[in-house]
């Protein structure tokens, strides 16, 4: 497995100047910051929003029309707003740069009111299927953190006609529920605490009530190191004030120990992706070197990937959320893998 440990000085996908310039021109607030991986970065200017089969998805879209597409996908208990530096790295670099809200977040919302607040993973990849064919993307690099690689890799597995390379941080996260209900030893149990709160009508309660303190443990305690100021953190919290999140947060965590029924609708991929299948187009995984969630060990995941493969540690104390805290090795990711 070819590996690397990259230090975010060293490789630059562009200037200063051309990022600043880059920034500035999709109506970013505070783009000389594009380059600092603190959390001070920056805000998107007005967002779209189009129908994708169950939802009326928000989403940011920069760059060049034309151009190659870009898919970034947040994570939990993150928005868009991770994505705020590594935008117009991408943007100046040439690619048409799609950043969507997951159900349950920002602006994103279900079009029936009766429609199933679900979390499951089949359910959030069907989603991007969704988006990609309302925008008319036949396909994309596929790059995303957390929740949201996991569902790239679903993309990547299931439909990998649609997905031209995949950047997955902490690599390969496809699950299944009988898996989810296999005990772990006592220290690994302890880093989910969270998932077995939310398994209780009192951690729903909790989440409910104290959403945004909860989300601001969690990105302490995901990423140690990471000095995100206040206004970054708000940026993002304000995103979980979607009216569906708590339901689709606590599906999602449920749905995994089994304690909570997925649709009918998505049986059949769900049995697919039990089996584990490989992912067998062109792939970077990254992990940061002071990463504090839960995460599998690189070389447990390399047999899953088939296709051209590299694993990339970033090191200088990067945590969780890779693409905020170190925007330049996530953007040059998804310029090199789409090259290999």
């Amino acid at each position: 497995m070819p590996s690397e440990t990259i230090n975010r000085s060293r490789r630059r996908l562009l200037g200063g100047a051309a990022a600043t310039i880059a920034a500035a021109e999709l109506g970013l607030v505070h783009p000389a910051r594009a380059q600092t991986g603190q959390g001070a970065g920056a805000t998107f200017g007005p967002l779209k929003a189009v129908d994708a089969d169950l939802l009326r998805v928000g989403y940011l879209e920069a760059g060049n029309p034309s151009g190659p597409v870009a898919i970034l996908l947040h994570g939990w208990p993150y928005d868009l707003h991770s994505f705020a530096e590594v935008v117009p790295l991408l943007a100046a670099a040439g690619y048409r740069v799609i950043v969507p809200y997951l159900r349950g977040y920002g602006t994103t919302r279900f079009l029936a009111p009766d429609a199933v607040r679900n979390g499951q993973q089949a359910a959030l990849a069907v989603d991007v299927i969704a988006l990609m064919d309302a925008l008319a993307i036949r396909q994309a690099v596929l790059a995303g953190f957390d929740w949201g690689a996991r569902t790239a890799c679903i993309v990547a597995a299931l439909w990998p006609e649609r997905c031209k390379a995949l950047v997955s941080v902490s690599g390969y996260l496809i699950g299944n529920q009988d898996a989810g209900k296999k005990p772990l030893p006592p220290q690994a149990e302890l880093s989910w605490w969270y998932q077995f709160y939310f398994a209780t009508s009192r951690g729903r309660a909790g989440y409910e009530a104290n959403r945004t303190e909860f989300a601001r443990l969690i990105w302490r305690t995901a990423s140690p190191r990471w000095q995100f100021d206040d206004a970054a953190f708000a940026r993002s919290a304000a995103a979980l004030d979607n009216p569906d999140h708590v339901s689709i947060v606590i599906h999602n965590y449920r749905w995994r120990l089994g304690l909570a029924d997925g649709e009918r609708r998505y049986d059949p991929l769900e049995a697919r992706l039990a089996e584990m299948p490989k992912i067998g187009v062109p792939t970077i995984t990254l992990e940061g070197d002071a990463n504090g969630a839960p995460h599998p060990d690189p070389g447990a995941y390399a047999k899953q990937f088939s296709g051209r493969y590299a694993h990339r540690t970033i090191g200088g104390g990067i945590g969780h959320n890779l693409p905020q805290e170190a925007p330049q090795a996530f953007a040059q990711a998804v310029v090199d893998v789409d090259a290999f």
